[in-house]
């Protein structure tokens, strides 16, 4: 089983910054594997809207893609012994307001955040 914990979220002004984590754990046959074998992605969902790729990092960690409504605000990346994928979120914009999730995928499996809540006030 893997298992990813989705935190940081919260309440910020427009301008502000946050940075998201997501814990990523296994147990089992996939134990031996750390972040690092995994590819990652933030995705985000605002309310009545499809879930959205807004960053993403491949395995080796040498690619990376934004969406173009965060591009040169936002930041990936990943602690490899701390097994963690940060977001860096900056010039927040009341548009960014949604929940966030965290994905890993190895192979065809996807596995899934909870999910943290990021509100923009403006």
């Amino acid at each position: 089983q893997v298992q990813l914990v989705d935190s940081g979220g919260g309440l910020v002004q427009a301008g502000e910054s946050l940075r998201l984590s997501c814990a990523v754990s296994a147990s089992g046959n996939l134990a031996k594997y750390g972040i690092d074998s995994y590819a990652m992605a933030w995705f985000r969902q605002a309310p009545g809207q499809k879930r959205e790729c807004v960053a993403a990092l491949s395995w080796l960690g040498e690619r990376t893609f934004y969406h173009n409504s965060v591009r040169g605000r936002f930041a990936i990346s990943r602690n490899n012994t701390k097994n963690t994928l940060y977001l860096q979120m900056n010039t927040l914009k009341r548009e960014d307001t949604a929940v966030y999730y965290c994905k890993a995928t190895m192979g065809i499996r996807d596995y899934w955040g909870q999910g943290t809540q990021v509100t923009v006030s403006s």
